[in-house]
């Protein structure tokens, strides 16, 4: 039997709707990777999960983690920048990926700002002037006084050439003009370590590794590099408050999407990262660990956010000649 011209039109247009249906459907349609640089069980990763995990039921989807660590946060970044711009792979971001990495390395298998869009930023871990007990030495104001008096006598330590903490530390000794002499380390631990048999004087490190040892008093705390004083360590005075009011310094997480990616998806992800971000819990939960979640900010405030940042650390590095292979 032939069909009428109505119900040919009727079904005509059953099809196109199908049509759109299957080509706009809600994003996420199955579970998204969030690729993390650094190895399991640190705070970064720590925050990652929580985080994913949280976003999840946001977006009712599955955000599962995917650890690719190495090469300064490299391997993973370049893996990200390489996805598809699709949403469902998604990078946690940090000053040393979005920022120092491309000031500080001659190959970079990715350019922060032509390959990714970065969407939030999720907290920031502030850091901490440390020594030990045989120094002698209690405040950072004596601590400088020792290295103008004799510079050859102090070393201090870093988990590696151009990191974020190491270019921290950089900025402070440039701040009271004094020369420290540099001995790096890989990884926090041994960094650790030689500042509590004293091989090493000074360090600047995250609040989330040193703040154990500290309370357990195995190290000493100088200073805190915020604007204003600690909760986790109230007592401690910050390096503004002694006599350098410009210094602040921080490492920061965030989370990026490969550059292309919709502005809907875009706006799906902000949506769910900052509904996690303002959840009480869950920055009550970080704030333990040093991690301090933050407001959520729009794009315009992110950008402007990571070009000062940017112009922060580019002076310390062009000031140090501190370039990598």
């Amino acid at each position: 039997m032939m069909m009428t011209f109505t119900k040919k039109m009727m079904l005509a247009l059953g099809l196109c709707i199908g049509s759109i249906g299957t080509v706009h459907a809600a994003y996420p349609e199955m579970p998204v990777k969030l690729v993390v640089p650094y190895t399991p069980a640190g705070a970064a990763d720590q925050l990652a999960r929580a985080l994913a995990e949280s976003v999840g039921k946001y977006l009712n989807q599955s955000v599962v983690v995917d650890n690719k660590p190495g090469a300064s946060t490299r391997i993973g970044a370049s893996f990200v920048a390489r996805s598809k711009a699709d949403g469902y792979t998604l990078f946690m971001a940090s000053n040393s990926s979005m920022v120092l990495n491309s000031m500080l390395y001659k190959n970079m298998p990715y350019d922060p700002q032509r390959d990714f869009e970065l969407i939030a930023i999720v907290a920031e871990m502030p850091l901490v002037v440390i020594t030990n007990e045989k120094t002698g030495l209690k405040t950072l104001n004596e601590f400088v006084e020792a290295a103008r008096k004799d510079p050859a006598k102090l070393n201090y330590a870093s988990i590696g050439t151009g990191n974020p903490l190491q270019l921290a530390t950089e900025l402070l000794l440039s701040k009271y003009d004094i020369e420290v002499v540099h001995v790096p380390f890989n990884g926090s631990s041994p960094a650790l370590t030689s500042i509590m048999a004293n091989d090493t004087q000074l360090m600047v490190d995250g609040i989330s590794t040193s703040l154990p040892l500290i309370k357990d008093k195995r190290v000493n705390a100088l200073a805190v590099t915020t604007a204003k004083r600690l909760d986790v360590l109230p007592d401690i005075p910050t390096v503004a408050e002694l006599g350098n009011p410009d210094y602040q310094a921080s490492t920061w997480f965030g989370i990026a999407a490969p550059k292309g990616t919709s502005k809907e998806t875009i706006n799906t992800l902000q949506t769910a990262i900052n509904n996690t971000l303002q959840n009480e819990e869950f920055q009550k939960k970080f704030e333990a660990l040093g991690l301090y979640i933050q407001v959520p900010r729009t794009s315009e405030e992110i950008a402007l956010f990571t070009d000062e940042d940017r112009k922060r650390w580019k002076t310390v590095i062009d000031k140090n000649q501190i370039f990598l292979d």
